[in-house]
């Protein structure tokens, strides 16, 4: 059984990393803070397995242990979430709008590691795929822009795709005059092979537009 001084300093102990995600948060809303806190802290739980989220939970002070554990359903884990998703809940959950997800997780993410033991946050999200865990640490999942060898590399390909569409458009083209000439002028062969043509000449454009 808890002494009073045992819950006095459960609550001290709480009060300081509430106080700490509340700076990250740029928020003097308490409310607001014990939301996003408790948002975050159970799409961390559900993710992870039983296993790595008892390990992580026994990282947390006695007070947010029981918000991280509320509700949970362990037989669910861990839940697998597309990008799109895991930023809905957790935008749902902690009342805020979705645009903001990604910036308040990972706020809440940089002001918790300043009090988890060292390397145990890491582990934590070593378990998550890795668009979800940029989320949690660079506030969103973000496509990486090619280096200039790379930007080079991927208009080679780009054009060489090009040249092939061009190539099975003019063979198609030929092919449908050919036939009409071999069994006679036919319009319908000869508007196939154009149509045909047309379409690869299409995706030929398309695929060049920026």
């Amino acid at each position: 059984m808890s002494t009073p001084d045992a819950f006095s300093h459960a609550v001290h102990t709480a009060n300081i990393w509430l106080a700490d995600v509340s700076k990250a948060l740029d928020s003097e809303d308490r409310h607001h803070t014990q939301r996003v806190l408790r948002a975050w802290l159970h799409i961390m739980r559900d993710r992870l397995s039983v296993e790595a989220a008892a390990k992580f939970a026994a990282q947390l002070p006695e007070l947010l242990r029981g918000i991280y554990y509320s509700g949970w359903e362990p037989h669910r884990a861990p839940i697998t979430y597309r990008a799109d998703q895991f930023v809905h809940r957790f935008a749902a959950e902690a009342g805020i709008p979705v645009a903001q997800a990604g910036t308040t997780a990972a706020a809440v993410t940089s002001a918790l590691g300043k009090h988890l033991s060292g390397g145990q946050l890491s582990e934590a999200l070593a378990e998550f795929p890795a668009d979800l865990r940029a989320i949690l640490t660079d506030g969103y999942a973000a496509t990486p822009q090619p280096t200039a060898a790379e930007g080079l590399e991927h208009r080679v390909l780009r054009l060489e795709d090009h040249v092939g569409n061009l190539t099975e458009a003019l063979r198609a083209l030929a092919h449908g005059l050919d036939n009409a000439q071999l069994t006679g002028f036919d319009p319908t062969h000869a508007a196939r092979a154009a149509r045909l043509a047309d379409d690869l000449l299409a995706t030929t454009h398309a695929g060049a537009s920026p």
